[in-house]
């Protein structure tokens, strides 16, 4: 949550499916006020980088259009990538520092970065609302072999007043 100026600010999460973890705790939703750097407080004083969710969903991935990677050249092109879908560098490194160490041993990692899909399982209500909404979710699957695949098209909108980021992902089991 990157607000122009100290705000308060609640997130709202609607799920299709279940909550499986949470931090800070999510009670119905999440009360903090933000800073424009994006640190966090909570109600009780304590501070966060970010709020934290994990959850199962219903929804059904499509991996028909994406990329297929070199497990050894993940990372550069998860730096790409998520430059180009509007995340900065912080979020990259944590983004990247998350996935990478259970992606770069395969011998290649099938991506698709879900937009539709994803929104639709996991509904955020925020208030205010944000001026600039990014959403980041990566599938993907190991693979033995290169596979072909029509390359995704990525882009984000530009950074303007309260920007609101969120990033995720999950590996699809085959």
């Amino acid at each position: 949550l990157y607000p122009e100026k100290e705000t308060e600010v609640s997130v709202n999460l609607t799920l299709d499916g279940k909550l499986t973890c949470t931090y800070p705790k999510y009670k119905g939703g999440w009360k903090v006020t933000a800073l424009p750097d994006g640190r966090l407080t909570d109600a009780s004083g304590q501070t966060y980088n970010y709020l934290y969710w994990e959850g199962e969903t219903y929804s059904q991935y499509d991996l028909t259009e994406g990329f297929c990677v070199k497990g050894e050249d993940t990372a550069k092109f998860l730096e790409n990538s998520l430059q180009k879908l509007g995340l900065n560098r912080k979020e990259a490194n944590e983004f990247i520092v998350y996935w990478l160490p259970i992606m770069e041993d395969n011998p290649y990692n099938i991506i698709s970065f879900q937009t539709e899909n994803y929104t639709d399982a996991a509904k955020l209500n925020i208030n205010p609302s944000p001026d600039t909404l990014i959403r980041v979710f990566m599938t993907w699957q190991s693979a033995d072999k290169y596979v072909n695949l029509p390359e995704q098209q990525l882009s984000a909108p530009e950074r303007n007043g309260f920007t609101v980021v969120e990033w995720g992902g999950t590996e699809i089991n085959k």
